[in-house]
C-alpha cells in the first residue's frame, strides 16, 4: 500500500520527503475501515505514530480540499506529555501540512503564556501543546475548542502516568461531544482502556503486530563493569562507536550534571537535558544535536519519549532503569523508521539480577560483554584515519607552495607523524577499564599472595588515587623518577581525582600513564608526573586555561618536608604518671592529656586553676613568677565564699581603672543610687 489514498496535499508532502512506503502503524490508520471512526492505537516508539495520526486526520480537516481556510478556531488539538515532544509534533506537522496551508501552533509549559495568547488570537487550524498549558488557555478564554474536529492524544500512557488525567478529563469534556478521538500509546494498560471507553465512541483497536516486542533493527548490549569506573565505561563507549549523535541516560539531575562535566573536560561536545532546565536551555540542547554542533547529549528519563534525532544511533543506560517500559523507551530514541540502533547497558555486578529481568521483561536480546579496551580503540582509530576524508581529494592551487615547502623540508616519516598527532589531538583520550566478568575475573585465578605480598606495598598499574602526605622520601618505583607539582585546589574546592586526571593528562599532553599519585590536602592538591615528560608538561601547563586551575613546579625544601619526630609525637600521646598529670591533682585517676589549646578566645571548658607552669607549652615563656601566676594568667587566691566581698586581690567587679592607679572599690556608687548599676539585679547578697 503506498501513500496515493491519502489527501492530495499531504501525498505531495510525503514525496517530498522521500516517503515511499507508509509504516505498519500508518497503513492500519488509512484503512477504510478506520476512516472517520475513533481509534485506540497501540504501536511501538519509533514506528511512525506522527505521521500516522497527521495522515488520519486530515481527511477530517480538509473534507476533500486542496488547501485550509483563513485559520480562525483550530480544527485539531494534540495533546503530548513533554514539551519536547509536543514541540517536535509541532515540526512534523508542520512538512505535512505545508501543502495545504496550515497554520500549527504550540502551547507548552516554561514558554511565555502572553505570546501564546496573542498567536491564539490571530487563529490557528491544529494546536499542540501539554494538558497543563492547553487546560490554563482554556479555562482563561483564550483556547476556543467549539470547533474542533479532531482530538489526538499522543503517549497516552505516559500522560497518566505524569498525573494529567484531570487536565486530559477537562479537555475532553470541554470538546464537542461529535469530534473524532484518537489514543496513540505504546501499550493499553486498563487506565487507557477505561479512558477510552468514558471518551470515545465505537472505538476502533489497532494493535500493530510487534507492539510488545523489543525493536527489530536495536541491537542490545550489556557491559559489566566496576561501580566505580561506570563514566570510563561510558568514555570508551562513546570513543568505540564514534556515533554522529548519541543520547546516555543518568537517572537523577546530578548524575546528568556530573557525567556532563566529565564529557566535557575529557574533550566531547555534550549536552545536558533534565527536568531543571529551561525550556530555551532545553530547546537549545536539542538544536544543538540536530545541528551537529553536539555530538553527545546527558539526559534524564525527560528525554525517553518523543525525541526524535536523525542521526542518533546510540544510546547508553550509565544507569539501569526502574522498568522494563522505560528501557525501551529509552532505547528507542535510536533505530526508528528502519533506521539501525544500538542500546548499551552498563551493568554492575550488584545489578546483574536486575538487569537480566529487565532484558527478559522487554523481550530482547541482549550480548554480554565487558567495556572497550584501549587496543581495541586504538585499532578503530587506526582504520578511521585511514578513509578521514582529509586524505582524499585533490589539493588546491593555493596550497602547493605550502606542499612543496612541507615536501622539501620534512621526511615522509616525519609529514606521517604529524598527521598523526593532529588527528589524535581531536580525539578524546580513552580510559583504562576493566572487565569484573562477574565471578570470572582473571584476578580470581592468579595464586594466593604470600605474608610477604600483604606486608608490601602493590604496585598498581595507573595513577594512585589518595590523600596521604606526600611528603616522606619514596623510592622510585617501577615507573622511575617523578617530579612533583602543585595545583592551587583542594578538597574544600571540591577537588576529585577523577576530574583532575583528564584535565591533567588535556593540559600536559600526557597520558593517564605518565601520572602518578594524586594526593589532595584541604587547600592544595599534589600530583607525581614521570621525570620523562615533567619538563614539558610543566611548560605547556604554565599556559593559563579555561578551568583557571594554576599548576606549579615544587621545586627545593617544598618537595620534602622533614618528618615530625618521634619523641615529639610521643610527648604528646603518651599518659603521664599519675603524680606528674599536669591537668589533675595527685588523687585525680591515671590518663593521658590533650594538646593545649592554641587557637583564639578561650579554651573549650572551666578555666584552668593550676598552680604550675605546663612545660608542654614551649611557645611561651614562663614568667619571673610563675609559682603564683598558672599560665601567665592573673593572680589567684580563691573562690570568695557567699557574701563576702574580699576578691583575693583580682580587679573588683564593676571597677574602672584611672590613669596611673586603680580606683578603690568603695568609691563605686552603692546600689540604690540615682543611677542603678547598669540596669542589672543586684547580687543576692547585697540586697
Amino acid at each position: 500500500m503506498s501513500f496515493i489514498s491519502t489527501s492530495p496535499p499531504l501525498a505531495r508532502a510525503l514525496a517530498e520527503r522521500n516517503y515511499s512506503e507508509p509504516t505498519p502503524v500508518q497503513n492500519a490508520v488509512l484503512e477504510a475501515a478506520a476512516a472517520g471512526r475513533d481509534l485506540l492505537v497501540s504501536s511501538q516508539t519509533g514506528s511512525g505514530k506522527t505521521v500516522a495520526y497527521g495522515l488520519a486526520i486530515g481527511e477530517t480537516l480538509l473534507d476533500g480540499a486542496e488547501t485550509l481556510g483563513r485559520a480562525g478556531k483550530p480544527l485539531a488539538l494534540i495533546i503530548a506529555p513533554t514539551r519536547e515532544l509536543a514541540l517536535q509534533v509541532q515540526r512534523e506537522l508542520n512538512w505535512l501540512y505545508q501543502q495545504a496551508n496550515a497554520r500549527v501552533i504550540s502551547c507548552v509549559g516554561g514558554m511565555d503564556p502572553r505570546r501564546e495568547a496573542a498567536l491564539l488570537d490571530e487563529g490557528a487550524h491544529i494546536v499542540v501543546g501539554t494538558p497543563g498549558r492547553l487546560r490554563d488557555h482554556i479555562e482563561r478564554g483564550r483556547l476556543d475548542v467549539s470547533a474542533l474536529r479532531a482530538v489526538v492524544l499522543d503517549e497516552a500512557d505516559e500522560m497518566l502516568d505524569l498525573g494529567f488525567r484531570d487536565d486530559l478529563e477537562f479537555i475532553l469534556k470541554t470538546a464537542p461531544e461529535d469530534r473524532r478521538s484518537l489514543l496513540f500509546s505504546a501499550t493499553l494498560p486498563k487506565a487507557i482502556i477505561a479512558l477510552a471507553r468514558s471518551y470515545q465512541r465505537d472505538a476502533l483497536r489497532i494493535e500493530v503486530a510487534g507492539a510488545d516486542r523489543g525493536h527489530a533493527d536495536i541491537e542490545y548490549k550489556a557491559v559489566r563493569v566496576y561501580p566505580k569506573e561506570a563514566e570510563l565505561a561510558v568514555v570508551n563507549l562513546l570513543r568505540f562507536h564514534d556515533a554522529a549523535c548519541a543520547l546516555v541516560f543518568c537517572n537523577t539531575r546530578n548524575a546528568v550534571r556530573h557525567l556532563e562535566a566529565i564529557l566535557l573536560e575529557r574533550g566531547f561536545a555534550a549536552v545536558a537535558l533534565s527536568g531543571e532546565l529551561s525550556q530555551s536551555e532545553r530547546n537549545s540542547a536539542l538544536q544543538a544535536l540536530r545541528d551537529g554542533r553536539a555530538r553527545v547529549c546527558v539526559a534524564t528519563d525527560v528525554a525517553a519519549r518523543g525525541i526524535d534525532l536523525p542521526g542518533l544511533t546510540l544510546v547508553i543506560h550509565a544507569e539501569l532503569p526502574n522498568d522494563p517500559e522505560v528501557m525501551q523507551h529509552r532505547s528507542g530514541r535510536t533505530g526508528r523508521a528502519g533506521r539501525k540502533g544500538t542500546s548499551v547497558l552498563l551493568v554492575p555486578a550488584s545489578r546483574r539480577r536486575k538487569a537480566e529481568m529487565l532484558i527478559g521483561a522487554a523481550g530482547v536480546q541482549a550480548v554480554w560483554g565487558g567495556p572497550p579496551t584501549q587496543e581495541e580503540i586504538r585499532k578503530l582509530d587506526q582504520e578511521r584515519l585511514l578513509q578521514d576524508p582529509l586524505l582524499s581529494g585533490d589539493a588546491e592551487e593555493d596550497d602547493a607552495g605550502m606542499i612543496e615547502a612541507l615536501l622539501a623540508g620534512r621526511s615522509a616519516n616525519e609529514l606521517a607523524a604529524a598527521l598523526v598527532r593532529v588527528y589524535r589531538s581531536r580525539l578524546p583520550a580513552t580510559e583504562e577499564v576493566g572487565d569484573p566478568g562477574f565471578g570470572r575475573d582473571e584476578r580470581a585465578s592468579r595464586a594466593p599472595r604470600s605474608p610477604e605480598d600483604y606486608a608490601r606495598p602493590r604496585d598498581r598499574a595507573g595513577p594512585r588515587f589518595d590523600n596521604a602526605d606526600p611528603d616522606a622520601p619514596r623510592k622510585a618505583g617501577p615507573r622511575g623518577e617523578t617530579v612533583w607539582f602543585r595545583l592551587n585546589v583542594g578538597r574544600k574546592d571540591g577537588a576529585d581525582p577523577r576530574q583532575l586526571l583528564p584535565m591533567l593528562c588535556r593540559r600536559g599532553k600526557i597520558t593517564r600513564d605518565e601520572v602518578g599519585a594524586i594526593r589532595i590536602f584541604d587547600k592544595e592538591t599534589k600530583v607525581e608526573i614521570d621525570a620523562d615528560v615533567a619538563e614539558r608538561f610543566a611548560s605547556l601547563t604554565s599556559a593559563p586555561d579555561r578551568d583557571r586551575v594554576v599548576i606549579e613546579l615544587v621545586t627545593g625544601d617544598e618537595e620534602r618536608r622533614p618528618a615530625k619526630p618521634f619523641a615529639d609525637k610521643a610527648q604528646h600521646t603518651k599518659a603521664p604518671r599519675r603524680e606528674e598529670a599536669p591537668h589533675g591533682h595527685a588523687g585525680a585517676p591515671e590518663r593521658g592529656f590533650r594538646k593545649p589549646y592554641e587557637g583564639k578566645g578561650k579554651p573549650f571548658g572551666r578555666e584552668n586553676t593550676r598552680e604550675t607552669y605546663d612545660p608542654v607549652r614551649r611557645d611561651r615563656e614562663p614568667p619571673a613568677d610563675a609559682a603564683d601566676f598558672p599560665r601567665g594568667g592573673k593572680p589567684f587566691a580563691g573562690k570568695p565564699k557567699h557574701g563576702e566581698r574580699d576578691f583575693g586581690g583580682a580587679k573588683p567587679f564593676g571597677a574602672k581603672k584611672a590613669f596611673g592607679e586603680k580606683k578603690p572599690f568603695a568609691d563605686k556608687k552603692p546600689f540604690g543610687a540615682k543611677k542603678p548599676f547598669a540596669g542589672k539585679k543586684p547580687r543576692r547578697d547585697d540586697r
